[in-house]
């Protein structure tokens, strides 16, 4: 759809891979007064470009903190974690939010709209961040976006005056906005009634079918029967992979 540009610097954080996400040895532990919790226990996890693969388990077994490391938003304790063939754990704090704007788009439960922001100013916040496309073409792109996910008549609208619905589908298309490669969505519908998250979910079939990969966390299993691959989590390990179609 648009290209999508990589870069080639900090050849030392790159690794050779023909998987688009890899986990190796994903250990995670965090310290607090009560004690050490070790949230992820040796996690292995690869995912091919153009999957749609959900992840399922119940709460506290470590999905979001595997999202977490995936996107760069966490660190591991011990392993590796490489996408798109860039090692996420070596990169700097600097070189994780440019690596993040332009390999993943991050999709939240709770939709992290910025409420001053109108509709397709939130969706062009990414391309002036990323730098990706010129200041002239960031706003037709924008528009572009949201006419792919049914919001552009919403295109000046507040968030806030919107539903919970219609600011996930701007969410998705801010996501979208530098064209990455892989979307990360932890618990996307969660926060919406049935018929709102089957609309959401349609949509994230049409961007496998037009070539994206999609990682997402889901607590209802039904939904995540439709991806084409479940991953099942359980006290900070993969118990179980299963392919649905």
């Amino acid at each position: 759809m648009f290209g999508f540009k990589r870069n080639s610097s900090n050849e030392h954080n790159q690794h050779s891979n023909s998987h688009l996400v890899d986990l190796r040895g994903v250990v995670k532990t965090y310290e607090s007064a009560a004690g050490k919790f070790t949230a992820l226990k040796g996690v292995d996890l690869q995912v091919n470009a153009g999957e749609f693969v959900t992840i399922v388990g119940k709460s506290g077994c470590g999905k979001s903190t595997l999202i977490n490391m995936i996107t760069g938003i966490d660190r591991p304790s011990a392993g590796d974690v490489i996408v798109g063939g860039a090692i996420v754990n070596s990169l700097s704090e600097g070189q994780t939010a440019v690596w993040r704007g332009r390999a993943i788009g991050v999709v939240f439960q709770f939709f992290q709209l910025l409420p001053t922001l109108t509709a397709v100013e939130n969706v062009m916040l990414p391309m002036d961040f990323g730098k990706l496309y010129a200041p002239a073409q960031r706003y037709e792109r924008a528009m572009r976006l949201l006419e792919q996910v049914d919001m552009a008549e919403h295109a000046h609208t507040l968030p806030l005056a919107l539903s919970g619905g219609q600011q996930q589908s701007i969410a998705i298309a801010r996501a979208l906005a530098n064209d990455p490669p892989l979307l990360a969505a932890d618990e996307p519908t969660g926060n919406l009634d049935s018929k709102t998250a089957d609309a959401v979910w349609r949509l994230f079939e049409q961007l496998v079918d037009s070539g994206k990969t999609i990682l997402m966390v889901t607590h209802d299993n039904d939904l995540a029967q439709r991806a084409r691959r479940t991953v099942v989590m359980a006290d900070g390990q993969i118990v179980d992979e299963r392919v649905n179609r």
